[in-house]
């Protein structure tokens, strides 16, 4: 028996691989399957089952193409959805052979009403783990608020007692050397505080956990998980829908989207359609000169989950800019999110636009101790564009915090005609908050280099005192 976590960074997410004998299981695949594919051809076995723990909000799941290409079956928990392609709607309780091993389905609504853990039990009957997707996290459980409202009478008060039932009925009577695997880490917005472990025993969960603490009732358990909440990010319902309905295949995506393009009709393509220009590239290599009307969000951050933020439409045609050689890089990561309508890059990149002599713009970008120096001769406007989480544990006194995450609804208190010196924790989302300013026509923004931490590390920041996050949404 083989059991093997595949472990995402930039969505903080936990696939797993089983394999046992000559057949396999794929746990919540992402969106890319050859990776699967090719372990199980190594393996010399077959992929038998997709296992998917629930329909997932913030990533497109690639149960879809894996069973096409596979013949897998696909197996979800008890729900009445309309689901747009073949699968098996399981009963709680049911058990599923994989090779001399046994995976039991056990309903956990709570997360959404579907959601699902599956328990494996080796060749001796021995239960060994679970796979718990989004019911319980490592030192967190999934947030119960995003599913309310997919039936009148649900809200995510009913949705937290659900969960607190799942977690006491169905988990917590396991036995406590059963190893914990769940579909996500720190830095997931389905969760507000968990870990960064990526897996732990029941029993140290039972310990450790807030939320499976022995003595605590279900209202107490309610308040614990629904304080703290904001909203979720817009494109988790879309994703919803496309993890239900279906998707266009990955091969159509990665052809579509990495089509390359000379500086002349990229041009000609942003012009002609309403694509949105996407440069991927490092925050300061970006700030030094970019396309106008790009925004820049670097591929080796939080990508994925910034594009969704950042960008309403799913649906939005968008033009890339990347450091050659990483297109199709780019492109699997968006359609990781569902963001399937890139039409092409810009072959060579930004050398090759600047060789051909079309015009650039670029952003200001200084180091703390620079910014000291000017705000010290006054008349400084300093943006803090961190989570209201982060500004609340700490931030440079006096002054504002407009999160990146709501820069649509803050844009109105932002003048055009002010300079705007700007910073987030690390220079990552500062870059992206002044790049969308500068696209909407915003000149006079300065990003700060190193965020933060290097106010902070410099001490000629005065820095209110720490206070403990109990959310990191």
């Amino acid at each position: 028996m083989k059991v093997e976590q595949i472990y995402t960074g930039c969505l903080a997410q936990g696939a797993y691989y089983i394999q046992s004998g000559k057949e396999a299981a794929i746990v919540d695949p992402l969106r890319e399957v050859q990776p699967y594919i090719d372990q199980a051809e190594r393996d010399g076995v077959r992929i038998k089952y997709i296992f998917e723990t629930h329909f997932h909000a913030d990533f497109v799941s690639g149960h879809i193409d894996l069973a096409k290409k596979t013949g897998a079956t696909i197996v979800y928990g008890p729900t009445d959805a309309p689901i747009g392609f073949e699968a098996h709607i399981a009963k709680d309780g049911e058990r599923f052979k994989i090779g001399d091993i046994e995976v039991e389905l056990l309903h956990t609504p709570g997360h959404t009403m579907e959601s699902s853990c599956y328990l494996l039990r080796d060749e001796n009957g021995k239960e060994q783990s679970i796979f718990t997707g989004d019911t319980l996290f490592i030192g967190d459980v999934g947030r119960p608020d995003l599913a309310q409202k997919v039936k009148a009478e649900l809200t995510e008060e009913k949705l937290a007692e659900h969960l607190f039932h799942s977690l006491r009925d169905k988990i917590m009577p396991l036995s406590d050397d059963i190893v914990v695997y769940p579909a996500h880490g720190a830095g997931s917005a389905c969760g507000k505080n968990m870990s960064k472990e990526t897996s732990d025993t029941l029993g140290n969960q039972k310990k450790t956990n807030y939320a499976l603490r022995a003595d605590m009732g279900m209202e107490e358990f309610k308040k614990e998980v629904l304080t703290g909440l904001t909203p979720p990010p817009g494109y988790f319902p879309k994703n919803v829908l496309l993890n239900i309905q279906g998707y266009d295949a990955i091969d159509e995506v990665l052809e579509r989207g990495t089509r390359a393009l000379s500086p002349a009709a990229f041009e000609a393509a942003a012009n002609e359609t309403q694509a949105l220009i996407l440069d991927t590239r490092d925050p300061e290599t970006f700030a030094k000169a970019f396309i106008p009307n790009s925004i820049n969000i670097g591929i080796d951050g939080n990508f994925a989950p910034w594009v969704g933020t950042m960008i309403p439409d799913i649906r939005q045609e968008i033009l890339l800019v990347t450091d050659p050689g990483r297109e199709q890089e780019v492109v699997t990561r968006l359609a990781r999110v569902g963001y399937d309508f890139a039409i092409g890059y810009l072959e060579g990149g930004i050398q090759s636009w600047m060789n051909a002599g079309k015009e650039t713009e670029h952003i200001e970008s200084i180091p703390a101790e620079e910014l000291a120096d000017r705000m010290e001769k006054g008349g400084i406007n300093l943006l803090d564009v961190r989570r209201k989480s982060e500004y609340d544990s700490e931030h440079v006194t006096g002054i504002k915090n407009l999160p990146l995450d709501y820069i649509n609804s803050s844009m109105a208190e932002i003048h055009p005609e002010k300079t705007y010196y700007i910073h987030c924790a690390g220079g990552y989302r500062s870059m992206i908050f002044s790049s969308i300013l500068k696209s909407r026509g915003f000149d006079h923004v300065i990003n700060i280099q190193g965020g933060f931490s290097a106010m902070k590390k410099s001490e000629r920041f005065e820095v209110t005192d720490y206070v403990c996050p109990t959310t990191l949404l």
